[in-house]
């Protein structure tokens, strides 16, 4: 297959139905959904660079115009906020000099955007050319995409953990955390003798759950670590090194 800051504004909520939101759950809980919605309590991503062993560079993909208005995003397909821009403009700056061989991005827009941001100003890589694998999409929600997280937390708290940090928990036409960590599986099994044999660097751009897979595979999450860890939006990355036992799950 292979080859050679708008985090404190709602968009999608009217200052009319904020206001609404405030007299009916009380301001406290509106402003505690709205911390837990914007991922900063992200995990530290590891940084396991080593010269002369191929290594994956991993990042998430900047904001979205669904991450700024707290919307289950799946598999629409959204643009990168002015904030996400920044976000990856970041990430590029981190990224400028690492020796990258290679491409690989989710299908979708916001990860194709975030990787030509982030390879802007690396010199070689830059110039690669961008494969693009679904199995790095973000976790399909089915019929809750396009609904709003910040109104779910407020009916029910319980039930919007649920939808999004149940590891077996498959909303009604979409997938579980664990289907994707599947899909995210085998893409890595496919991927990672290819890049042992090339000796190859890979910087590959994905979603908060396709990530997931991949931190579960390098880091040996078990299934509620990789239910619970946090990426944050663009910024910054994670390195694993490929070592011989991790070329299959």
């Amino acid at each position: 297959m292979y080859s050679l800051a708008r985090t404190d504004k709602i968009n999608n909520v009217s200052p009319i139905q904020l206001q609404k939101y405030h007299d009916e759950y009380g301001i406290d809980k509106v402003n505690e959904a709205i911390r837990l919605l914007t991922y900063k309590n992200v995990s530290p991503l590891p940084k396991e660079e080593s010269i002369g062993r191929p290594t994956l560079y991993v990042f998430r993909h900047g904001q979205t115009t669904d991450n700024a208005d707290f919307l289950y995003s799946g598999w629409r397909d959204v643009e990168l906020t002015e904030e996400g821009r920044r976000q990856a403009e970041t990430l590029s700056e981190k990224l400028k000099d690492k020796k990258i061989d290679m491409l690989v991005s989710s299908d979708q827009k916001r990860a194709i955007e975030t990787m030509n941001i982030a390879m802007a100003k690396n010199e070689h890589a830059r110039n690669l050319e961008i494969h693009k694998d679904p199995r790095l999409r973000e976790r399909s929600y089915g019929d809750l995409q396009g609904t709003s997280k910040l109104e779910a937390f407020l009916e029910n708290p319980d039930t919007l953990h649920k939808q999004r940090r149940d590891y077996n928990f498959v909303p009604p036409n979409g997938e579980s955390i664990a289907m994707v960590v599947k899909r995210v599986g085998e893409f890595l099994d496919e991927l990672l003798p290819f890049v042992k044999e090339n000796k190859l660097n890979v910087a590959i751009a994905c979603s908060g759950n396709s990530i997931r897979g991949i931190r579960k595979r390098f880091e040996n999450l078990t299934d509620e670590e990789t239910a619970a860890v946090e990426t944050p939006l663009g910024q910054d990355y994670a390195a694993y090194r490929v070592e011989p036992g991790q070329t299959r799950n």
